[in-house]
């Protein structure tokens, strides 16, 4: 599929006409909605860092306003905005980095990780923008090479990217993923166990961590333990990451055959895998603050508009909304995208929502694989 060929509808555009192109492709029988217990108020231990919180966004993003960004995308997974509101996408597969402009054009191919070795769950997988952009133009990319997960950073004219993290575990599955700069500056980085559980406990390993990172890759001064990258730990893969404007800490990981979770992420705790599952009421674990069957779920990318706290599932084919201040979670867009992998918020304060139906395990219409936009209310 050559860039030229993929479908762009301008973002602008609104009516009815442009929701009826949303919804054509849609698949029939939504599932039935998990039922999953109420979100408790978040304490303000759970901040991640010292560092200033996150600006206020604008109001809530319409879901009741989809307008499709750009369709015929290769398997799409990380997504990252540049200062201007445009953004990068990645493609696993393929490896494509691909630019979206903010009011009109076809999207095109604008870097590629050569390097990235596509397979299973590999590939290109997150993506990040620097938080001093507008000065370095530093893109960062987390990807699986032919021996390991690495994390890279280069400008989009410079070819050689620059290593600046290695080692972590691959594998056919739980490859993690997700990178996203917090509130502090500071490069997190969700990891999966490789299928290999016992990693997820062992405070020397990577793998089945949260893991927070000075932008050079280097393990980020007033991690729990002196010298060493890991944040959090006993996690099974963990695809999301977010950050509320108190600058509280979420984390959104996979489970196995029972419970999928949101966790409220603090410095050094640990949070269970492979010893438990969900909700265990161990002290020695800390519990999710929201737990989902798996095929209701499935969670990958996560984002935070206001109080509340969107998740996007990749088998349960749907958006979770989670109300951070209390309140039950619920279920929306059911079955009419297909499989969602990544939620992020833009700087205008829209939902941008992206599939992943073209991933080998989902059942792509003509369309696919496309990101929704919702525009702030």
């Amino acid at each position: 599929m050559t860039t030229a060929s993929r479908t762009r509808l301008l973002v602008a555009a609104t009516g009815a006409a442009l929701l009826t192109a949303c919804s054509s492709n849609e698949p029939s029988p939504p599932r039935a909605e998990a039922t999953v217990p109420s979100v408790a108020a978040t304490p303000s231990a759970g901040r991640s860092a010292s560092g200033p919180a996150a600006a206020p966004r604008p109001g809530a993003p319409d879901l009741s306003k989809p307008q499709v960004v750009v369709s015929h995308l290769e398997v799409p997974w990380g997504l990252a905005f540049l200062p201007d509101g445009s953004a990068l996408v990645g493609e696993r597969d393929k490896g494509d980095i691909v630019h979206i402009p903010v009011g009109g054009g076809d999207p095109r191919t604008v870097y590629r990780v050569e390097a990235a070795r596509s397979g299973g769950e590999g590939g290109l997988l997150g993506l990040a923008v620097g938080p001093d952009y507008r000065t370095t133009k530093m893109v960062y990319a987390y990807y699986t090479a032919d021996d390991d997960n690495r994390i890279a950073r280069f400008t989009l004219d410079d070819k050689t990217p620059e290593v600046i993290f290695q080692g972590i575990t691959r594998g056919g599955r739980h490859n993690g993923g997700r990178i996203a700069f917090g509130p502090d500056g500071m490069l997190y980085v969700g990891t999966g166990d490789a299928s290999e559980g016992d990693q997820s406990q062992d405070p020397d390993d990577v793998n089945g961590k949260i893991l927070r990172l000075t932008p050079d890759g280097k393990p980020a001064p007033g991690n729990p333990r002196a010298g060493s990258p890991v944040w959090s730990l006993g996690h099974r893969n963990v695809q999301g990451l977010a950050w509320d404007a108190s600058g509280t800490m979420y984390g959104i990981e996979f489970g196995q055959d029972t419970w999928d979770e949101v966790n409220v992420i603090e410095p050094g705790r640990n949070y269970g895998w492979p010893v438990v599952e969900g909700k265990a009421g161990n002290g020695k674990y800390a519990d999710p603050i929201v737990q989902w069957h798996t095929d209701d779920a499935s969670p990958s990318g996560a984002a935070i508009a206001g109080g509340t706290l969107y998740v996007a599932a990749l088998r349960g084919e749907r958006l979770w909304t989670v109300p951070l201040g209390g309140g039950a979670p619920k279920a929306e867009l059911t079955g009419k995208y297909g499989r969602l992998r990544t939620a992020a918020i833009a700087p205008d304060g829209a939902l941008w929502v992206m599939t992943s139906n073209r991933d080998g395990r989902g059942d792509p219409s003509s369309a696919d694989d496309r990101i929704i936009r919702f525009p702030a209310s």
